[in-house]
């Protein structure tokens, strides 16, 4: 009897040849998480200043005055806190794509914005002091680094195609900043308390969200 075609390896000297894997399509990583994440951070960084505000002593006007500087820094720390999420919210309105390397990124942000109330509370208690000035500042400068290293990053992940890449455009303020945020470091390491004059400059500028973003938001909805 002859010998069966069926066997294992098929017919006698009939290969077949393996099967190319299929390539598998990721969809891009959602944002949501990482914004819901960072949301939260930020409002704890905001619950941890706020209660470091002394208590008054006594019940009248006249005692609000020895906490008159804590309210005041953490009033700029708060606004410093508000802006980084306003621009935070507005960014990732565009972003439609992530990855790893942009998780770390933002983690990096959120570093150096936790440290805010540790900066905050250090040059409240301290009376203005130069070196707690000093430290806020750097402070802010590596907030305002990582937050552009953050927008490089996202450019990177997106490619060519992405829509942030043509929101952004030139970015006068971001470009300013640093250079203020310097200004600030030299002048409390030389002087003291002068140095809230551009650290608060900086704020000012910021306080409106990018119009940027929204305008291009606004048209591309329009244009769908």
């Amino acid at each position: 009897m002859g010998r069966s075609a069926g066997g294992p390896g098929g017919s006698r000297g009939r290969r077949f040849a393996p099967r190319a894997p299929e390539r598998c399509h990721a969809a891009p990583m959602r944002t949501s998480r990482l914004e819901a994440f960072s949301d939260g951070v930020l409002a704890i960084v905001i619950t941890v200043m706020v209660l470091e505000l002394h208590v008054p002593d006594g019940p009248h006007l006249s005692d609000l005055a020895d906490s008159a500087t804590g309210f005041l820094t953490y009033l700029l720390s708060f606004v410093y806190v508000g802006i980084y999420w306003n621009n935070h919210h507005h960014m990732f309105q565009l972003v439609r794509r992530v990855d790893g390397r942009v998780l770390w990124a933002n983690l990096h942000l959120l570093f150096w914005l936790t440290l805010f109330p540790f900066t905050t509370a250090w040059i409240d208690e301290t009376g203005l002091a130069r070196v707690p000035l000093v430290v806020y500042g750097i402070n802010l400068l590596a907030a305002a680094v990582a937050y552009y290293v953050l927008e490089l990053t996202i450019l990177r992940a997106e490619g060519d195609d992405g829509v942030l890449r043509e929101a952004l455009g030139s970015d006068l303020k971001g470009k300013a900043s640093p250079f203020l945020y310097l200004i600030g470091i030299t002048i409390a390491a030389l002087w003291g308390w002068p140095a809230l004059v551009p650290f608060t400059v900086v704020a000012v500028m910021w306080l409106v969200p990018d119009r940027r973003m929204e305008e291009y938001v606004a048209r591309h909805e329009l244009s769908d």
